[in-house]
């Protein structure tokens, strides 16, 4: 039957393959969160209107996806400029379905009043310095990636497991491990924006990047690629502690269960990461049980090059192992929401985050939702809220 809700973008035939085998199951969604000072830079984002807000954004968000709109939240969702957060999207679907959600703390400024499972990571620095973690720190978040990708996967039987993120400035560390591994991203990526901020993103990535000591370059005689730069060294001198967790996570996982990354510039990153990673290291995984889902005002965001992105990915010769993986995004639509805060995501706010756009395909996959099923529970998220704050 063919999908109407779902589009594929990349990999067509890899794509349909997924999306066939994981017809009527459920996924385990797993949810990352992490920080970076990069996302306190006046201008840089709009996930919360001023930089106090965005500390807080991926607690709040946290919480809301926990607890759901009733809960009176130690940490409120963050005014936005406009729009409203992609959590919403993201809970309607967990709740509905009754899909396991599994929260982790990469590295936050303060603990989420939630239950998470913290990995002993901490929140990078502004990435313009060129020294956002400490390596120590990095492969110890990569290791436990790993652990949790396997403990995941483990009690997975048919279906997949998603995993989302919340890093405010995310897109921005996206940008540099891209650049930082040879792909061509500059002007591709997206951002919280209607109109994304390309000048001021690529501005920190060329200073963060020029910082960086090439003394880390790849000398490990297994290594198929001598002299480049080693990717966890990459992470560690201009990333956030969301990207190395997921990508030891779906490295892990996709050995045994499918995987969808959900979201779209920051785990079209994740990917390229994990191919790096995978290449330099030895490990083993499994390139085409792993896609990436998103929204598709990500995946078409005229002021973005998602698609162009995602085709960049298998050229670096740090990245060509895992070659260009299936992009995916739901054609979920606000324009005929009754609420102005969604409307806007059509106008090109917000677009994406926590897993919004894989929670919908994952919607439209286990029970076939349709655009009025998705509406209907977004909008019944939002009404319970308004009571409830009110």
């Amino acid at each position: 039957m063919p999908n109407t809700q779902i589009s594929i973008y990349t990999q067509k035939e890899q794509g349909e393959q997924w999306l066939r085998m994981y017809r009527g199951c459920l996924p385990v969604f797993a949810c990352v969160l992490g920080f970076t000072e990069t996302g306190l830079i006046p201008g840089i984002s709009a996930a919360g209107r001023t930089p106090e807000d965005r500390k807080y954004t991926a607690c709040a968000d946290a919480e809301f996806l926990y607890y759901g709109p009733e809960h009176k939240a130690q940490y409120p969702l963050p005014p936005l400029a406009a729009g409203a957060s992609p959590v919403l999207i993201s809970r309607a679907v967990l709740e509905s379905l009754k899909i396991p959600v599994h929260l982790f703390n990469a590295g936050l400024p303060q603990p989420p009043a939630v239950p998470v499972i913290d990995l002993g990571g901490m929140a990078a620095k502004c990435l313009s310095g060129g020294a956002a973690m400490e390596i120590t720190t990095v492969h110890h978040l990569f290791k436990q990636g790993l652990l949790w990708g396997e403990r995941l996967a483990a009690n997975i039987q048919k279906g997949y497991l998603i995993v989302g993120e919340c890093v405010v400035g995310g897109t921005t560390t996206a940008l540099a491990i891209l650049t930082g591994l040879g792909i061509d991203a500059a002007g591709k990526v997206n951002s919280s924006h209607p109109v994304c901020n390309h000048a001021q993103k690529w501005a920190l990535v060329q200073a963060g990047l020029e910082k960086i000591n090439f003394q880390s370059q790849i000398q490990n005689p297994k290594s198929q690629i001598q002299n480049s730069i080693d990717p966890l060294q990459l992470v560690a001198a201009v990333g956030d502690p969301m990207q190395v967790v997921v990508a030891g996570m779906a490295i892990a996982a996709s050995r045994s269960c499918g995987v969808m990354l959900a979201g779209g510039t920051q785990m079209l990153a994740v990917y390229a990461l994990m191919s790096a990673i995978a290449q330099t290291y030895a490990l083993s995984w499994q390139p085409e049980a792993v896609v990436v889902g998103t929204t598709r005002w990500v995946a078409e965001d005229p002021t973005g090059a998602t698609v162009d992105l995602a085709l960049n990915l298998g050229k670096s010769s740090l990245t060509e192992s895992g070659g260009t993986p299936p992009l995916f995004a739901t054609h979920l639509s606000f324009a005929d929401s009754r609420y102005p805060q969604l409307r806007a995501y059509e106008q090109g706010f917000v677009k994406e985050g926590m897993g919004a756009g894989a929670a919908c395909i994952a919607a439209h996959l286990s029970q076939d939702w349709q655009q009025h099923q998705l509406l209907a529970a977004i909008e019944a998220q939002l009404e319970r809220l308004s009571t409830a704050l009110n």
